[in-house]
């Protein structure tokens, strides 16, 4: 079992370029897994970890209903967007700069095989990111994600979910709000959910601006200890 993790920071990158990496980083490791079986053999498959940052972009998942993008053609490029639908699970999202996303292409069977227990780890790390920036933030039930104040008529979204896998290989992620400029969601139903509210760290905070590379480090630290792994 490899339990390293190839970290990269990839910076501000278009977004279909990035999903073109993640497709052939994820297909070169479940045709690693397949030849593996059928030859039987013991070779290492990869993890890898990407953070990156966006353009203003519009992606739907595979079970998203298209009514949830307020937007047409000519009012996105007003906008300067771009609106792709993609193969992770979860409605509708927006993905921007100021917003860290993280891409885990792993291979759970260097971990554990656990699906559900997966996207828990991943919200957990969020979790005890936002606590130590004194912010109690918590699961919605039947709405993956990260949220603050579940149960109240406040409750607002921070971090958005999605993810594909395949012979217990990972792609896409988590897209945790920053500093990110939130009247960008206000032309989508974010994750097809009416009547919920988005939420960014900074506006949590009351700052200006909040310190990104830090948010990684702590995103990082809480992930290594989840899933008792080291990053390269």
């Amino acid at each position: 079992m490899n339990k390293t993790i190839q970290l990269q920071d990839l910076g501000l990158r278009d977004y279909k370029q990035v999903w073109d990496l993640q497709e052939a980083a994820f297909k070169e490791t479940v045709d690693l897994k397949i030849r593996n079986r059928r030859e039987e053999a013991q070779l290492e498959t990869p993890n890898h970890f990407w953070f990156v940052e966006h353009p203003h972009v519009y992606t739907l998942g595979k079970s998203g209903d298209e009514s949830n993008m307020l937007l047409n053609e000519n009012q996105l490029a007003a906008k300067g967007a771009t609106y792709y639908k993609i193969n992770r699970g979860g409605d509708i999202t927006y993905h921007g700069p100021g917003q860290i996303v993280g891409y885990p292409i792993l291979d759970l069977e260097n971990f554990f095989t656990d699906i559900h227990k997966y996207l828990r780890f991943l919200e957990e790390a969020i979790i005890l990111t936002l606590k130590e920036y004194g912010l109690e933030s918590s699961r919605s039930e039947g709405e993956t994600g990260v949220w603050l104040d579940v149960g109240t008529p406040f409750a607002r979204k921070i971090c958005a979910m999605g993810v594909r896998a395949s012979r217990w290989v990972t792609m896409h992620g988590f897209a945790l709000n920053v500093n990110v400029d939130l009247g960008y969601f206000d032309n989508i139903i974010p994750c097809g959910i009416r009547g919920k509210a988005v939420t960014s760290l900074n506006v949590e905070l009351g700052l200006a601006k909040v310190d990104e590379a830090e948010v990684k480090q702590k995103i990082l630290k809480h992930f290594r200890v989840l899933f008792e792994c080291e990053f390269v």
